[in-house]
């Protein structure tokens, strides 16, 4: 297996993301392009000592951007919102 941050690379923050912690406990993540949901839960269960129930996967596609007559794209990436079990939090997201 992966070493579990080269799985998980950021925690991802929106004005839902925060409802959906708040209503139904779910968190969402960067993750590598390659990983799959097996490897995804594995890889929060350990960094962050807590017990997944469900993992989504969302492949986001790059923006493009342009600077001045120059055209070109950000980086396509892969969002993991996963679902923990009821009690358990990740404090990077509570402002820890």
């Amino acid at each position: 297996m992966k070493d579990p941050h080269d799985i998980v690379l950021f925690p991802y923050m929106t004005e839902r993301i925060t409802e959906l912690r708040e209503k139904v406990n779910k968190y969402a993540f960067g993750v590598a392009m390659d990983a799959n949901k097996i490897e995804i839960a594995k890889a929060v269960e350990l960094i962050f000592n807590v017990k997944v129930m469900g993992v989504n996967t969302i492949r986001m596609r790059g923006k493009g951007r342009r600077l001045g007559w120059r055209e070109g794209r950000t980086p396509d990436w892969k969002k993991a919102i996963v679902t923990l079990k009821e009690g358990d939090t990740i404090d990077v997201f509570e402002g820890a």
